[in-house]
């Protein structure tokens, strides 16, 4: 667990607390959290207690690049949120909070009060209290709540919700009160300030006009320093009125990266494997001689030229940015080119006390599929890295195919002054799929598959998006959903808890790539006990049933009728909550670009249309 201290005094004991896995999925700098008796959010890396630094890389080199362009300055690396110890709790270990929103609306009279203008209930308790005209000799003054709305941009930037200029729509008001009216029903359309001074009303539902809120004034508030040096004076946008809890508070952006083996030379990898603890701060060959004197660094790096070990203590230092592929490229490119399984030979999902004990194992395996699948590889030993580069609000930006966001995505920053970036690790297992490529250009190319390309084109040009992903991915992507539904449902696994991984190029790659990768893990270093590599043996049976999931649809013909701007959804074809929906912790597009016509034949709908075809696969 990752503890919360607000900078309101010492304590030991933390304000609340967080999984550190969800420290970059939901709950990173900027996030608001609701705690018991009050609303923080969460301050930027600066107010962080030092983390495990953690190591990867491919996922440093890719995020070079992208980095600079937000930060202006060069990443040095990942570390793991702080973790707390309710055994020992320090007040200086943890994570940096704040009160936000400073607003808050008394619970009996319903005023819009400043934090600043209430008082504790007790000395050491945390609710904040409001004396009011309804507290009376006999009755404890009421609590004051945090307000659940403030006001925002999609460049993130977020502040209290400006109450006074909304109600009174730019006029002057001596001696101005503030009160939030609401409906018995507690419906939005019945919200109403009302301010008692000079009886001006407004309903709340009017914030949504155009031009109703002012322009953002740029404020960061999770960033550290004073006002004019956090905030943003260029940002074009008007605020918005968000709620505090709204799914579209938070997005993070968050790339990921697999370990995969790479060819290394013997110092650049006893190097890596002491960086973290020894290695980090030597900058002088008088130090490096200092530091060989640690048993464990010197049986690694002894018999080595102290010139060559300083020369690639400097290079590690440096970010050693190599020309890489992009992430998922170059991890298609290792699950294609695995051997073939040994008897006894598969390592087994939970970790053991070997610090060599590799963090990728995985073997292709001879098993029944149809001929459009080429190969099925089971990886008993996966480490899956994720990283938070930074984030939005109102709008979400998705990464392109490969997993990457380009430099010209916008983003909230995480510091003004820290060089890393928070990432957890993920240990696990699970199945990948490579699909035949001869077929898939086949199927492609037929006139039903190439008429249904343009039509879901034409969606997805309809929401302004910049790059079209393509037919080939909407029918993986779909497949994926169908796998992850059977998969659930004939060996036990929650969906929720099995995650897609989807490898395909864009169109106009030269290059072509399809894969599926459905894989299940957990965070730190217990793995998993190799219960889905064992369902990838029984492949066969999960693709028959996920076909036949595909099929039919309990929205049909409804659902399968359904083309890109049906019910103004822009991103999907055939598909909802009753056939290819699933948990949006297992997706990584927000179940969006899904079409399951594409993957099997559906009412309605041409045969030739699906990739899998019932009377040449023998599947359905």
């Amino acid at each position: 667990m990752a503890k919360l201290m607000m900078k309101d005094g010492l304590r030991e004991q933390p304000n609340g607390k967080v999984r550190r896995s969800q420290m970059t999925m939901g709950y990173g700098p900027g996030s608001m959290i609701d705690l018991i008796d009050q609303a923080v959010m969460v301050e930027e890396l600066a107010s962080w207690s030092e983390g495990q630094c953690l190591e990867e890389p491919r996922l440093r080199d890719r995020l070079q690049q992208l980095f600079f362009a937000v930060y202006g300055r060069k990443l040095e690396g990942f570390r793991l949120p702080p973790e707390g110890d309710d055994n020992a709790p320090d007040p200086k270990t943890g994570i940096g909070v704040k009160r936000f929103p400073e607003q808050y609306v008394c619970s009996a009279c319903r005023k819009i009060v400043k934090h600043g203008n209430l008082v504790k209930r007790g000395k050491n308790d945390a609710q904040l209290v409001h004396n009011c005209v309804k507290t009376s000799a006999k009755s404890k003054a009421p609590v004051a709540v945090p307000s659940r709305f403030v006001a925002a941009c999609p460049n993130g930037h977020i502040e209290d919700f400006p109450w006074y200029r909304f109600a009174h729509q730019g006029q002057e008001c001596q001696g101005s009160e503030l009160f939030l009216l609401e409906s018995k029903t507690g419906d939005f359309s019945g919200i109403t300030v009302w301010c008692r001074s000079c009886k001006a009303t407004r309903p709340l539902k009017a914030a949504y006009a155009e031009a109703a809120l002012p322009r953002c004034r740029g404020h960061r508030p999770w960033l550290l320093g004073s006002t004019e040096e956090t905030r943003q004076t260029d940002c074009e946008h008007r605020l918005r009125l968000l709620v505090r809890t709204a799914s579209n508070a938070y997005f993070t952006q968050v790339m990921t990266a697999l370990s995969i083996p790479e060819e290394k030379t013997a110092i650049v990898t006893a190097v890596r494997k002491h960086w973290a603890t020894f290695l980090q701060g030597v900058k002088a060959i008088n130090v490096l001689e200092y530091t060989l004197q640690f048993p464990q660094v010197s049986q690694d790096l002894a018999g080595f030229p102290l010139a060559s070990v300083m020369a690639a203590i400097e290079h590690e230092r440096a970010g050693h940015v190599q020309e890489r592929p992009p992430i998922r490229v170059g991890e298609f490119a290792t699950f294609t080119s695995q051997p073939l399984e040994a008897h006894g030979e598969t390592v087994g999902g939970l970790l053991g006390d070997d610090e060599d004990e590799p963090s990728f194992f995985a073997r292709r395996i001879d098993v029944d599929v149809p001929a459009q699948i080429a190969q099925v590889v089971v990886a008993s030993r996966l480490r899956e890295v994720r990283a938070q580069v930074g984030f939005t609000r109102i709008d979400a930006y998705t990464p392109n195919l490969a997993g990457e966001y380009d430099l010209g995505v916008q983003s909230a920053p995480l510091s003004l002054s820290e060089s890393w970036l928070p990432a957890v690790e993920i240990w696990g297992e699970g199945i990948f799929l490579s699909f035949d490529e001869d077929r898939l250009a086949e199927w492609e190319s037929r006139a039903v598959v190439v008429a249904r390309d343009k039509l879901l084109r034409g969606g997805f040009d309809a929401t302004g998006q910049a790059t079209y992903p393509g037919v080939r991915f909407y029918m993986l992507h779909s497949l994926a959903h169908l796998l992850i539904t059977a998969l659930s449902l004939e060996c036990g696994y929650a969906a929720s808890s099995i995650r897609e991984r989807i490898y395909c190029s864009p169109p106009e790659a030269k290059d072509k790539m399809a894969g599926i990768l459905m894989s299940t893990g957990t965070p730190g270093s217990e793995g998993t006990l190799g219960g889905l590599v064992h369902q990838g043996r029984r492949i066969h049976n999960h693709l028959t049933a996920a076909l036949n999931l595909g099929r039919l649809c309990s929205s049909d013909p409804v659902c399968a009728s359904q083309t890109p701007g049906t019910d103004n959804r822009h991103l999907e074809g055939a598909a909802c909550h009753g056939c290819l929906y699933i948990a949006e912790c297992s997706c990584e597009w927000f179940n969006r670009y899904l079409d399951r016509a594409l993957v099997v034949p559906v009412l309605g709908q041409p045969g030739a249309l699906a990739f899998f075809d019932g009377a040449k696969n023998g599947l359905l």
